[in-house]
């Protein structure tokens, strides 16, 4: 399958409503540490950035999706060793 490279885009849709809502949510997760939805309009709007990632990410079928996301985590961590917000997930590939 061909790959793509971490220059690469795609770009997401958002109404402003969503966007305002996001704001919110992640502004939240960024205050408290906690990340919980306080309104079904936070699940429903990164439910529809899930749809559009869905369609247009397909290295999720390819044999090789263990390391092509560790790859992409990577490009995407260079060079931040701080904290990040949240809880972690205990496996050393996450």
């Amino acid at each position: 399958m061909g790959h793509k490279v971490s220059e690469e885009s795609i770009h997401l849709t958002l109404t402003y409503d969503e966007a305002l809502v996001l704001f919110d949510f992640f502004a939240r997760f960024q205050d408290t540490d906690l990340l919980r939805f306080a309104h079904v309009a936070e699940f429903l709007a990164l439910e529809r950035i899930s749809a559009q990632i869905d369609k247009s990410v397909v290295e999720m079928f390819d044999p090789d999706y263990v390391q092509l996301l560790a790859a992409a985590r990577a490009r995407l961590a260079a060079g931040h060793d701080g904290e990040y917000p949240g809880p972690k997930v205990s496996s050393p590939d996450a």
